[in-house]
């Protein structure tokens, strides 16, 4: 694909906003570059994408060593390919949510590689989830939750990515009591010392994530470590070695299982929590109704939901999953997503200077929500009194 032209995929923000759902903790790789258009390595290719109140437009970068510089305009030549639908992934599809993207598409089609465009608009439709009508869900949990509504006002088009699940399972073993900014700093020099360059756009470098097979060296925990990984490091390379030891495409193969099979799969790996496997099962497993709960989650919680959690001191394996049964019972099939809106919504960093500040005060101790702690508030195993026999 050309990379000074724009391809258009008809999309409104009600249905994804770009610069919410690639900047709230999901995935650690997109920049923004300027201001609204935002970059990264996806499916072994460097796109470019920005919006408008009705598409997304996109560039897809050849991938060489060298790719000339790409002025963004203001008013981008746009070229619009005919639509096509989502690959089959082998997943189960809820088949009542509606379709937002229409079989034809109008506009200027001179030009264009009709099979390599079709192909380029399937990974965006997947990673978005495109096919799943965000408005139609937003509605059913408008319905059924008052503080929701609220909330969705000011927050649409915050929708859940269907990531690669080896780059989203070892960026949450990362997120082991971190920060957005440090994560992100992670994931990078996961991708600079140990994946492959993709090509140079604007003098940088782009690489892409690497296999789980090229983090399972016995030299990767020290070098890890000298990066400034810590603890993570440990995890990375045992989580590596024991995927690597397991049949190709077992990670891939958990889509098609059941949630709790997922879950208790990767709970068997080293550095994998409950909180980190429903991150995995949420945003790159197909797993629509898993409910990561970190320190943050319980304080939105216990301050809108379940008031009964104020006078809880620590985040146990029984509260971490009522508060998981509780929004699955409340939002439903799609529990995961809505979750996701209410994280997003409560992050310092997306909301208006002038937004309100409830009153009261809930007696949780977390992290700013200005760059989110994301990965603290694994559940606490409840610690065993010993009983002493009386003489």
């Amino acid at each position: 694909m050309a990379s000074g032209c724009w391809y258009s995929l008809p999309c409104r923000i009600a249905e994804l906003r770009l610069d919410i759902t690639l900047a709230c903790g999901q995935s650690f790789r997109w920049k923004e570059i300027q201001q609204g258009v935002w970059r990264s390595v996806l499916h072994g290719k460097i796109w470019t994408l920005k919006q408008t109140d009705s598409e997304i437009l996109y560039q897809v970068h050849e991938t060489k060593s060298q790719v000339p510089s790409t002025a963004i305009k203001s008013e981008p030549n746009v070229c619009t390919a005919p639509s096509t639908k989502a690959k089959s992934t082998g997943t189960k599809r809820n088949t009542s949510i509606v379709p937002i993207l229409k079989k034809e598409v109008t506009g200027a089609t001179s030009g264009i590689k009709s099979e390599e465009d079709h192909t380029y608009r399937d990974v965006l439709v997947d990673y978005f989830q495109l096919e799943v009508s965000l408005q139609n869900l937003y509605q059913q949990w408008r319905d059924a939750d008052a503080n929701f509504n609220h909330v969705a006002a000011d927050f649409p088009g915050v929708r859940i990515l269907r990531q690669d699940p080896t780059e989203n399972l070892f960026a949450f073993i990362c997120s082991s009591n971190n920060n957005i900014s440090r994560i992100t700093s992670m994931v990078e020099k996961l991708c600079l010392h140990y994946g492959d360059k993709v090509a140079t756009i604007d003098g940088e470098d782009w690489y892409g994530f690497p296999p789980a097979a090229a983090l399972a060296s016995d030299s990767v925990e020290q070098k890890l470590r000298d990066l400034g990984f810590g603890y993570r490091a440990k995890f990375i390379n045992q989580t590596a070695k024991c995927i690597s030891q397991k049949e190709d495409g077992w990670l891939e193969s958990l889509r098609l299982t059941s949630y709790e099979e997922a879950h208790s799969e990767l709970l068997q790996l080293t550095g994998v929590g409950a909180k980190v496997a429903d991150c995995v099962c949420l945003m790159s497993l197909d797993k629509t109704g898993a409910i990561p709960v970190d320190t943050h989650v319980w304080q939105i919680a216990a301050r809108d939901y379940m008031p009964k959690l104020v006078k809880t001191k620590s985040l146990t394996d029984k509260i971490y999953r009522e508060i998981g049964d509780h929004f699955r019972g409340l939002f439903g099939e799609y529990a995961g997503w809505a979750h996701s809106v209410l994280f997003s919504a409560d992050l310092k960093k997306f909301k208006k200077d002038n937004t309100p500040k409830k009153k009261g005060k809930v007696a949780i101790k977390h992290e700013s929500a200005g760059d989110a702690d994301i990965g603290s508030g694994e559940p606490k195993k409840a610690k065993k009194t010993r009983r002493t026999r009386k003489k």
